[in-house]
């Protein structure tokens, strides 16, 4: 009995890879990724606001609940509605205030229009110079206080 080596030159064994069961594994790790596409979120909620129908110069005036945090470019000092409130190396001013007017607006029963639960919508507005992590030293001071949703307003700002 002999045995075909395949015609190597110097008489050894060729090593050939069976591919079929490579194969099998490959279609079930596709299906298992097919199921498994769906069912992971695949979406981020933003909201955009609408643009307005008419044309007209609208007086609007601001709503008085709006809280405004702003980030100094140059000091990086902190303002809330224009009233001083730390810095970005320590937000805790910050936070006392906003824990302070939403314990304020809790006793007063405050409420959202649109969802009905306790006004504590703020705006962090910082010009695009600012580092990525002051912007999020200020968010995370405002979750602290409780703050809930938080808007970021990037402008270019002239402080």
């Amino acid at each position: 009995m002999g045995m075909s080596t395949g015609g190597s030159k110097d008489g050894g064994a060729t090593p050939n890879i069976n591919v079929t069961p490579l194969i099998d594994v490959l279609l079930v790790l596709l299906i298992i990724f097919m199921i498994i596409t769906p069912v992971k979120p695949s979406r981020f909620e933003a909201k955009v606001p609408a643009e307005p129908k008419n044309e007209q110069q609208l007086d609007v005036k601001p709503n008085p609940l709006t809280l405004v945090v702003t980030i100094n470019r140059d000091s990086r000092a902190l303002a809330l509605n224009n009233d001083a409130a730390g810095n970005v190396e320590d937000p805790s001013a910050l936070t006392a205030r906003l824990r302070e007017i939403f314990e304020q607006r809790t006793a007063n029963d405050v409420r959202n229009d649109v969802t009905n639960q306790i006004e504590k919508t703020i705006f962090i507005k910082s010009p695009t110079s600012v580092r990525y992590g002051d912007v999020v030293r200020v968010i995370d001071a405002a979750k602290m206080a409780g703050a809930e949703p938080i808007g970021l307003q990037i402008d270019d700002l002239t402080q």
